[in-house]
């Protein structure tokens, strides 16, 4: 049952807010009063320290990749344990008890989750597809679906392990209740690239 304490330890992980920790020790600000106001490593980098934006992305992408990458490769564990493991760091981001349940959107740490079970591979597919996305269309939400699109494709060819795919759909609907504002609208095109349709007509 060492398992149960993976889940546990892995949820703790992904619950520590570094983002917020390291605005008020080094900025002595609240990152959430920036952007969309969630504890997130953007909001670092919006508040104006890009470096600190990048430690606290590392960190962020690194306390779900951690117990999830120990899990699956040092330990071994499979089937519905790791499941469990590799979506509590998300669910701890999402709801850390450090900030009274409201915690943020989860990007960096499913990535760091994809990171931990595939190395490279998906997480490297992941971020292509949604900075494609964020290039491309003006809602964030709808990048990181695009982003979680090329992930599935991704594993269908290249990696059909059915508990990989268990993990994607479980993401999934995480990333989809996170972002629900973004997912009310409809998927539209950026400004530039619309007039550029346009103006070929």
């Amino acid at each position: 049952m060492g398992w149960i304490a993976m889940v546990l330890g892995s949820f703790l992980c992904g619950s520590l807010p570094f983002s917020v920790w390291l605005g008020k020790l080094f900025l002595n600000e609240d990152v959430r009063n920036y952007g969309d106001g969630n504890p997130g490593a953007a909001n670092v980098f919006r508040s104006g320290s890009k470096v600190l934006g990048l430690l606290a992305l590392i960190l962020d992408v690194s306390k779900a990749a951690v117990p999830v990458g120990l899990s699956y490769y040092n330990l071994g564990i499979r089937g519905i344990p790791m499941i469990l493991i590799a979506i509590a760091p998300i669910l701890g981001h999402v709801f850390s008890p450090f900030l009274r349940f409201r915690g943020g959107k989860a990007i960096a740490a499913t990535l760091g989750v994809w990171i931990g079970l595939t190395i490279w591979r998906a997480s490297s597919v992941g971020v292509i597809g949604t900075v494609l996305g964020i290039i491309l269309m003006t809602s964030a939400g709808w990048a990181v679906m695009l982003g979680l699109v090329m992930i599935l494709i991704a594993l269908i060819f290249w990696m059909p392990d059915p508990l990989l795919l268990m993990v994607w759909v479980s993401e999934t609907i995480i990333l989809a209740w996170t972002h629900r504002n973004d997912l009310r609208q409809k998927p539209a095109l950026r400004p530039w690239l619309t007039r550029s349709f346009l103006s070929k007509r």
